[in-house]
């Protein structure tokens, strides 16, 4: 993304925080291929075929964005450093739908376009993950930040570091002890299933 537009986006963003609804008009066109950048990054990790399209988690994750009323963002690094974690959490949401359904959990009603719209894909990879990451919150809640914002939202060191207002080398060595830390726990979890 250019300088310029991330200039105009830090600024409708702070303008839209500070209550200017009609800076949530003009930023809509610029954050959407942005979002639909982050949204194909997370899904290029899923199994080919997997139902929830990238447009839907797009949207899903707009639609909880504007919804957020009392935050105040800081910069376009901040928000999409949160977009990413709402799309961790809609995706976490769906695969553990998924696997409820799949050990006789109710039952669930969905119109034909809504299933259109959603497929099998990894869920007990993704659910490990999320646990794993929840795991490390517990103990080091910025690591968390830092994988979310590296890992699934594609941010620079530098944006990240800017984000969590700590240095590059801060960041880079979170980033490397996480790494680390999910490593074991996933590889924990996998013989603790038998895999």
């Amino acid at each position: 993304m250019q300088a310029h537009s991330s200039k105009e986006i830090t600024g409708l963003l702070i303008a839209w925080s500070d209550g200017d609804e009609s800076a949530l008009d003009r930023l809509a066109p610029l954050i959407q291929s942005e979002l639909h950048r982050l949204a194909h990054h997370y899904m290029s990790r899923e199994r080919t075929g997997h139902l929830l399209q990238t447009s839907a988690l797009v949207n899903e994750a707009y639609v909880r964005l504007i919804d957020w009323k009392n935050v105040r963002w800081q910069n376009r690094a901040h928000f999409f450093g949160v977009a990413a974690q709402m799309m961790r959490r809609i995706l976490v949401d769906f695969a553990r739908e998924r696997q409820s359904l799949k050990h006789g959990g109710g039952t669930l009603q969905v119109s034909l376009d809504a299933a259109a719209s959603f497929v099998v894909h990894r869920d007990t990879d993704l659910v490990a993950l999320d646990e794993a990451l929840t795991a490390l919150a517990e103990v080091d809640p910025r690591k968390v930040r830092v994988v979310e914002m590296r890992f699934f939202a594609g941010l620079s060191v530098e944006e990240v570091a800017d984000v969590l207002k700590v240095s590059k080398e801060t960041v880079m060595r979170d980033w490397r002890l996480a790494k680390v830390w999910l490593l074991r726990e996933l590889e924990g979890e996998a013989v603790a299933r038998g895999n």
